[in-house]
């Protein structure tokens, strides 16, 4: 058995992971623990307090407890918004805080990026506009080519949430960009485990999203790799170990 820990900022779309732990097929186990989200809002000072060592501390013990062996703070927002370096520190400080393996959602899309082998990628992202940049400037520090941003503007995580399928489809025509190798939809508050299939046959390229690469980036810190199509290009990649 892989227990794999998740530091959730509130609920939208946390279903998202009982969803991907079944498409996984193997002693896989996903644990998510919710934070306390403080103001729902994707705005620079609210998603710097939404990402505060303290917050993320908080859900540690309970995720020790479960016998997670790695956490990802399942938050892309809450982390690129601190920039490169500053992503950086918050991961080191909940790798110490955890005594565990640690990520986040964003360096999860830069590092599935690389594992695609490509590197030209566009980004249909839900946030406002000044929000979505800063997501694109964080990718560019991690060596990508940013073709596009397309930002809808929206200001919470709880609309996000209510979003269908077609609605996550339209983003990521919208987002798409005809030279990008890989579109990218950065928002974990977004439901996109079961329309991955779908995104990637309507757009013809790899589609990454934000629940599914914090899952892969768990497993990579795990050493793990699963073969489960069904999440995308990301889990069909060689080699492919399974339990």
């Amino acid at each position: 058995m892989t227990a794999l820990g998740f530091l959730y900022p509130g609920h939208s779309a946390e279903d998202d992971y009982p969803r991907m732990e079944q498409l996984l097929g193997s002693d896989i186990r996903l644990q998510v623990v919710h934070t306390d989200i403080g103001e729902d809002a994707h705005r620079v000072d609210a998603l710097l307090e939404m990402g505060s060592a303290a917050r993320l501390a908080a859900g540690v013990e309970d995720l020790r407890l479960s016998g997670a062996e790695a956490v990802v703070w399942a938050c892309t927002s809450g982390s690129f918004v601190y920039g490169w370096e500053g992503a950086h520190d918050q991961v080191r400080t909940l790798a110490t805080t955890a005594g565990l393996p640690a990520s986040s959602t964003s360096f999860a899309f830069a590092h599935a990026v690389r594992e695609l082998g490509v590197k030209r990628v566009a980004i249909a992202a839900t946030y406002p506009d000044d929000v979505a940049v800063l997501f694109g400037n964080f990718l560019t520090d991690a060596g990508l080519d940013v073709l596009g941003v397309r930002s809808s503007g929206i200001i919470t995580a709880a609309e996000v949430g209510t979003w269908g399928e077609a609605e996550v489809l339209a983003l990521a025509r919208a987002g798409d960009h005809p030279e990008a190798e890989a579109v990218l939809l950065p928002d974990t508050a977004l439901h996109t485990a079961s329309h991955i299939p779908a995104l990637e046959k309507e757009l013809g390229k790899p589609v990454l999203t934000a629940n599914q690469v914090t899952v892969w980036e768990a497993l990579r810190l795990t050493d793990r790799r699963v073969n489960a199509p069904e999440l995308g290009a990301l889990f069909t990649r060689e080699p492919i170990v399974q339990a």
